[in-house]
């Protein structure tokens, strides 16, 4: 099927870029006529199509499923819904950070962070971090999602560098997973794998900072959230080849 052109962003369109990616998916919906229960074309086709990447329409389908107007169906595709009760807006609204832009911000944030942090590292620190890798363990083996403990986990981290502001940030950014978007994304990642794999990128964050080279911490540290963010795109897809 010969897929309608959507309509162009506007060059001053100031928003999320999912927002956009998102509204542009609407528009071929609307101009192809998918009536509900259609399956979307396949997403590397529609990728194509609208000449965005891949992380970036699957932030978008998922705007557009947290709207109601497209429900993603795992190993099967990407569907359309009926139209919400309640007329929809006609553009997509700000469901907080790109997941992408998250963790990408965080990746540079956090890797020139824990570079400072094992150059000054105490054997205090040190201990400090452990525990919180222990906390992070713990909920592990009891079957809970560690979330707090990783938190922790890098906060700790950033309050080795003595710089306050480094810590707000870091804090904020971790916080920014809470939001609407990241957080339906995260929910779909997080499983008792998933987070056995994050606490060995912790550990090997921690080893890092015990043999106190920046150089080895910041790349365990980008590593680790160059990982999570794949993991969260991985599983937002309908269909594992799509």
């Amino acid at each position: 099927m010969t897929l309608p052109k959507p309509a162009l962003p506007k060059p001053t369109d100031s928003r999320r870029l999912y927002q956009q990616v998102a509204d542009q998916i609407r528009s071929v919906i609307e101009a192809s006529g998918f009536s509900p229960g259609t399956r979307l074309p396949p997403e590397r086709e529609l990728a194509l199509h609208l000449g965005v990447s891949r992380p970036s329409l699957r932030e978008g389908l998922i705007a557009l499923e947290i709207e109601g107007l497209v429900e993603t169906r795992m190993g099967s595709g990407v569907y359309v819904c009926a139209p919400p009760s309640a007329p929809s807006a006609l553009e997509s609204p700000m469901l907080g950070e790109s997941p992408s832009e998250l963790m990408q911000a965080r990746s540079m944030l956090e890797s020139a962070a824990i570079s400072l942090a094992a150059a000054r590292v105490t054997r205090q620190g040190l201990d400090r971090v452990r525990a919180c890798l222990d906390a992070m363990r713990h909920d592990i083996r009891r079957g809970n999602p560690p979330l707090e403990a990783d938190r922790r986990f890098h906060v700790t981290i950033a309050e080795l560098t003595g710089n306050t502001l480094l810590v707000r940030l870091v804090g904020e950014l971790f916080d920014g997973r809470h939001g609407a978007i990241t957080s339906r994304m995260s929910h779909r990642a997080d499983n008792a794998r998933s987070w056995q794999t994050a606490f060995e990128e912790h550990d090997a964050i921690l080893h890092a900072l015990e043999l106190r080279d920046p150089q080895e911490a910041a790349a365990a540290m980008c590593g680790h959230l160059t990982a999570s963010r794949e993991r969260w795109l991985e599983q937002s897809a309908g269909t594992p080849d799509s």
